[in-house]
């Protein structure tokens, strides 16, 4: 005698993630924003925050400020076709805040900017384990997360689950 189990479909819950990198080049460092599932179909705001950075890591975006020697501004780089809106960052700031329509899988959002140390050596370039501590903050429809910059100048921000 053979028994057939029925066959079921639904959805099942998937976690999201959004990594970011930050990407040390004199003189312009980068940010870089990637989807690992298609959860987020937005909006999304995602706020970069280097407050809590182990080195006192600001935006240096004008040749006057807190800087060191060379500056450049806020300049989207990829994915500006999803970016709905960016705050002013003014030079010295330590957060600033994106606005995207969406953010698939495969289509990350990236941006330049000069990110400068205000603690120590005051050198040119930021290092990993100096960018530690600083956070990302991700809000969308299924919630909002946190994740925080390990030495190895990645974030990794686990979202609410969503259904795929």
């Amino acid at each position: 005698m053979r028994y057939f189990l029925p066959l079921v479909l639904c959805a099942t819950a998937a976690q999201a993630d959004l990594n970011v990198t930050f990407s040390e080049g004199a003189p312009k460092d980068a940010f870089t924003f990637a989807a690992t599932d298609g959860c987020l179909t937005g909006p999304v705001q995602i706020t970069l925050d280097l407050a809590g950075s182990d080195a006192g890591l600001i935006f240096d975006v004008t040749e006057e400020g807190q800087g060191v020697e060379v500056y450049q501004p806020f300049e989207l780089v990829a994915g500006g076709d999803l970016v709905a809106g960016a705050s002013a960052v003014a030079d010295g700031d330590t957060a600033l805040a994106l606005t995207l329509r969406s953010l698939p899988v495969n289509q990350p959002v990236s941006f330049t900017i000069d990110v400068d140390d205000t603690i120590g050596a005051r050198e040119i370039t930021v290092s990993g384990a100096e960018i530690a501590g600083a956070s990302v903050t991700v809000t969308a429809d299924m919630g909002t997360a946190t994740g925080t910059f390990g030495t190895d100048a990645r974030a990794t921000v686990a979202l609410p689950s969503c259904t795929s």
